[in-house]
């Protein structure tokens, strides 16, 4: 057994859970060097990373954890939404894509494959993407509205119409924002009586 790994490791977690991130990432840097192959410290150090907002950082750290296992689903997500995070839209749908491939039944990874298409104004494709996310989380209010997005920008103001009725039985409030940002001020009858 690795005494030295587990040594680092744990003196990490605990600087982590203490709020001192950079002794953990020090540790967690010892624990790497203690066992190469230990990519638990990878991940630890992308989390950190990424609840910095340096998604750089934690999409290299998300690369390191996905050689070692490449048909990791929950690892592709994690970096798709860090790359989607700096703007590299192109290795983010890659990477969702990709984890869609090996679960398709992962919703966020449709969403967010469904909102980097829609980025670089690839709407009928993250329409495709974002039916999926939201067939598979009939309740997620953001995979509806942006949905409804895709499909003002497509033209099609009929499943635009569809997609806000069935947002307006659960979420009124984002419904108003969809009616709003497609300019379908003949259905703002719906949310006429929201207070805020």
């Amino acid at each position: 057994m690795n005494f030295e790994k587990w040594q680092h490791l744990l003196r990490a977690r605990y600087f982590q859970f203490m709020n001192k991130e950079e002794a953990a990432l020090d540790e967690y840097r010892l624990t790497l060097a203690a066992a190469p192959e230990f990519t638990r410290a990878n991940l630890a150090m992308a989390f950190i990373h990424a609840k910095r907002n340096d998604f750089g950082r934690a999409a290299q750290q998300f690369r390191e954890v996905l050689r070692a296992e490449p048909d990791n689903a929950e690892m592709l997500f994690n970096l798709g939404y860090a790359c989607d995070k700096q703007g590299e839209q192109d290795e983010a749908i890659r990477s969702f894509e990709a984890a869609v491939r090996l679960n398709p039944q992962f919703d966020r990874a449709w969403y967010g494959l469904g909102i980097c298409q829609a980025k670089l104004g690839n709407h009928a494709e993250a329409a495709k993407a974002l039916h999926e996310a939201a067939t598979l989380q009939p309740m997620n209010p953001h995979a509806w509205y942006a949905l409804g997005m895709a499909h003002h920008h497509l033209n099609q103001p009929e499943r635009v119409t569809e997609i806000i009725m069935h947002l307006h039985r659960f979420d009124p409030i984002m419904t108003r924002h969809l009616i709003q940002d497609t300019g379908r001020s003949d259905l703002a009858h719906l949310v006429a009586d929201l207070a805020v």
